[in-house]
């Protein structure tokens, strides 16, 4: 199942697109976020530079029906908020696809990672430019089942190879040694080191 990161543009009508471009060093990081009826409830953390000033705007915005601030500090405010506006909550809703938290906001572009079948992908990148945004994909990742990818015996050793630390550097453990701990002859060792370092890598290469 791929694991895509994606930094999305938000619309410039929406308030989080309009506080966090009027101020680009602040920082509007999501920590929780419920869908309602027609709005949407979000727990916020927002850092950064004259954050009374940067709460106060949030507050009078539109879009923004209740606003409660939980805690406060020089550089950084704990909001639960309720918004007319919550673009992304109806995207993923649309899509069939949970929203993965936390995920930071920044000078009106959304982070976010997303881990679903391709089709879901595929579902949400077009409910995206159904609601005006568009974005950038900074990778896509399979993700791999390592009970796959290396038989029992080959995580055994690798597992005790790192352990007593055949790969660090300096090394603290020779292969003699790491092949005398697993009860098998040097060269068997050596080999299955061989291929376990082969599929590793060309997983990592093919990724």
């Amino acid at each position: 199942m791929p694991t895509a990161k994606l930094h999305i543009t938000l619309p410039e009508r929406v308030w989080v697109h309009e506080l966090s471009t009027a101020n680009p060093e602040v920082d509007f990081r999501v920590l929780a976020a419920l869908p309602a009826e027609e709005t949407g409830v979000g727990l916020l953390e927002i850092s950064g530079p004259e954050l009374p000033r940067v709460v106060g705007e949030m507050e009078r915005h539109d879009d923004i029906v209740r606003l409660d601030l939980q805690q406060a500090s020089e550089d950084a405010a704990l909001i639960e908020f309720e918004t007319t506006a919550p673009l992304l909550l109806f995207t993923v809703q649309e899509s069939g696809m949970p929203l993965e938290l936390p995920f930071t906001i920044r000078d009106g572009q959304a982070t976010v990672e997303v881990t679903a079948s391709r089709d879901r992908l595929s579902s949400f990148t077009t409910q995206l430019d159904a609601f005006g945004m568009s974005f950038d994909v900074e990778y896509v990742r399979e993700m791999v089942d390592s009970e796959s990818l290396l038989t029992d015996r080959q995580r055994e050793l690798l597992s005790a190879a790192v352990e007593r630390g055949y790969y660090d550097t300096p090394r603290e453990c020779s292969l003699t040694e790491l092949a005398e701990e697993a009860g098998v002859a040097k060269s068997t060792a050596s080999e299955t080191l061989h291929r376990v370092e082969e599929k590793i890598i060309k997983q990592y290469v093919e990724g």
